[in-house]
């Protein structure tokens, strides 16, 4: 890419992409030495389609305050989500327990360690 780059003039439409990429190098690359990296945005992009195609709902929060309560609700329900856990069970055992939780284990309700959780709790009963 240095190489073509290179022959190209300032103002070539071509140069200013190589330019781009060559500047995000790092980044771009990333995938190359950790596995854990995904390749594509593509979760990222699926998990903020709700948000684009509920905006003219959201619209009507009430108060800034309203708009941000319901995207902590949101970002908390799209997590749920994406750890494989039915964000509806989930959100109606936390509100729930949440009052008498002991405030240092707040971790134990977080969507990953709640299904381990019930996972085990399953396990124990049958």
């Amino acid at each position: 890419m240095c190489e073509q780059r290179a022959k190209l003039s300032r103002g070539h439409d071509l140069a200013k992409a190589i330019d781009y990429i060559l500047k995000r190098w790092a980044a771009f690359t990333l995938f190359l030495h950790d596995g854990r990296v995904c390749l594509s945005n593509n979760a990222a992009e699926r998990a903020l389609r709700g948000i684009a195609l509920g905006r003219r709902s959201w619209m009507f929060c009430g108060s800034d305050r309203g708009g941000h309560r319901a995207a902590a609700m949101y970002s908390l329900i799209v997590t749920a989500k994406m750890n494989n856990v039915d964000s509806q069970a989930w959100l109606a055992d936390v509100l729930v327990r949440i009052a008498t939780h002991p405030a240092h284990r707040l971790d134990e309700l977080l969507p990953w360690s709640w299904a381990a959780t019930r996972t085990v709790m399953a396990a124990a009963a049958a």
